[in-house]
């Protein structure tokens, strides 16, 4: 299996380190494109270096490097995840204006009709920020804001982030353990 990780400027990017981390124990093989402004917020928001970074993916492209391979539909994938995604980034691919090689690669994966998940960064959604999710989700992009479940009674913001990587995750097809499923309630409690 063959996943494309893009990590952008949005405050978040414990987001897609973790899923990086998670696929890196799968042992499943990461292609990871790092906005300029990702590098800026790694250290702002963690203890890790874009290096750091990088050395959990089995390849990692700059935003300028359009000679990638995942420039092009030939690069054959089983999915695309932005964690997060910024606003800008969202935008550019609803409008389809690939400024750069995580919009490009988006592009691309629409295109060829691959899975792509955007967890988007932002609170509030303004009413524009909205109509780019519905045009993007039209086009069968999954939008996946990091929602936060408590029924799994989390203990730490680790253990939020993991939640919402595991359903990255399962949103992939990609089978984990990294939180606690909803069973049920059984009978008698509430």
């Amino acid at each position: 299996m063959r996943i494309i990780v893009g990590i952008t400027g949005a405050s978040g990017v414990i987001y897609g380190i973790t899923l990086l981390e998670a696929l890196k124990k799968l042992e499943i093989e990461t292609h990871l494109i790092l906005s300029r402004q990702a590098e800026e917020i790694i250290a702002l928001e963690t203890s890790y270096t874009p290096a750091d970074v990088r050395a959990l993916a089995s390849h990692a492209y700059g935003e300028s490097d359009f000679d990638a391979p995942l420039a092009s539909g030939s690069f054959l994938h089983q999915g695309m995840v932005i964690a997060p995604c910024s606003m800008k980034t969202l935008a550019g691919i609803a409008a389809g204006y690939a400024d750069n090689l995580i919009q490009r690669a988006a592009d691309v994966t629409i295109k060829e009709g691959r899975r792509l998940v955007l967890v988007p960064r932002e609170s509030p959604f303004s009413a524009l920020h909205l109509e780019n999710m519905l045009k993007l989700a039209r086009l069968g992009v999954t939008i996946a804001p990091p929602v936060p479940a408590f029924y799994h009674r989390p203990e730490s913001i680790a253990d939020l982030v993991e939640f919402t990587v595991g359903r990255v995750l399962d949103l992939l097809g990609v089978e984990n353990q990294l939180f606690r499923r909803w069973t049920g309630t059984p009978v008698g409690e509430f």
